[in-house]
């Protein structure tokens, strides 16, 4: 990548920057979902090359801009698993009993870490969620939350019909469904993605500020 670059290598390499590659890390992404979906074993080899490509250009354009290089991004992931992996890399007695307790120590200590580095405490019950997460993931992530928190019959859904849906629902039935929905918006008028973005987004705001601790 640093030959593809440099002044006498690729003119489309060079022109490119952070922003202008950005849709591609998506497209990456998505394609080594298919290869997973698809449980294909010699696509998903090639498109995490495709998706590692990615994480090397953008480290080169920063490696040149002197802020911090790939071996930078490799060193920090690496001392972050380890910290935040303690029953594993640090006293061999303290074990966690579960996935669940592993999560709830992971979480403890990324707050920990934030608080280390001066980022102020809110009362957000809710994690910050990226917004280009699509809604299906951000508002599974919510209802998740809900759930962890004790919340998931405070939101404005009704939660005994979500457990009567999921009641013996597979796979096949689920995507029906959903399709069925998607397919239901669109002859309505109704972008799907916009509409379960802002109700699982307007849950968040009712929720927090229903539960925000009073001062």
């Amino acid at each position: 990548m640093a030959r593809l670059r440099a002044p006498d290598g690729c003119p489309w390499d060079q022109e490119q920057t952070h922003q202008s590659i950005a849709r591609c890390l998506v497209e990456e992404a998505a394609e080594v979902l298919e290869a997973i979906d698809t449980e294909d074993t010699e696509l998903l080899r090639e498109e995490l090359g495709d998706l590692l490509l990615q994480v090397v250009f953008h480290s080169q354009i920063e490696e040149e801009a002197g802020r911090f290089d790939l071996e930078d991004v490799a060193r920090e992931i690496s001392e972050k698993l380890v910290r935040r992996h303690p029953h594993v890399f640090g006293d061999p007695s303290d074990k966690e009993e579960d996935a669940d307790a592993v999560i709830d120590r992971w979480e403890r200590i990324k707050a920990e870490e934030k608080k280390a580095k001066g980022v102020s405490e809110t009362n957000q019950k809710f994690k910050n969620l990226p917004p280009q997460l699509p809604s299906t993931l951000f508002a599974n992530e919510v209802y998740k939350q809900a759930n962890k928190l004790g919340l998931e019959k405070e939101g404005e859904w009704d939660d005994s019909k979500i457990n009567e849906m999921g009641s013996g629902l597979n796979e096949a039935q689920a995507g029906r469904a959903l399709f069925e929905w998607v397919a239901a918006c669109r002859s309505g008028g109704i972008d799907p993605e916009s509409a379960l973005r802002k109700f699982a987004s307007s849950q968040v705001r009712i929720l927090e500020e229903k539960y925000k601790p009073k001062p």
